[in-house]
């Protein structure tokens, strides 16, 4: 089974900066794109950040020029780094991993993270 343990969520003040950690592990030969998405309170899930195997980006507009994704190919590892945070950026931010290619595994799959809080408040 494929996993995804997240880190780096937490409570920051207005302005202040925050970075995302996503790690996915259970016998994976490699993973075509990860990324970040987030939930607020009564929202839908919106994509936040993603990034392709051969670092193709695609950000949400809101956060343009605040957000940096990145990720290590050889640790199936992606970050996200958030500067200048608002209290809109407020939510459950999960990490996602999609066309995942695993040993013995004929079809690729995709998974989630189980979610870390970002918390934006003076």
């Amino acid at each position: 089974q494929v996993q995804l343990v997240e880190s780096g969520g937490g409570l920051v003040q207005p302005g202040g900066s925050l970075r995302l950690s996503c790690t996915a592990s259970g016998n994976i030969l490699s993973i075509f794109e990860m990324g970040w998405y987030r939930q607020a309170s009564g929202n839908q899930r919106d994509l936040v950040a993603v990034i392709t195997s051969g670092g193709n980006t695609n950000y949400q507009d809101s956060v343009k020029g605040r957000f940096t994704i990145s990720r290590d190919n050889a640790k199936n590892t992606v970050w996200l780094q958030m500067n200048n945070l608002t209290p809109e950026d407020t939510a459950v931010y999960y990490c996602s991993a999609k066309g995942v290619r695993r040993r013995n595994s004929v079809r690729p799959g995709d998974y989630w993270g189980q979610g870390t809080q970002v918390t934006v408040s003076s």
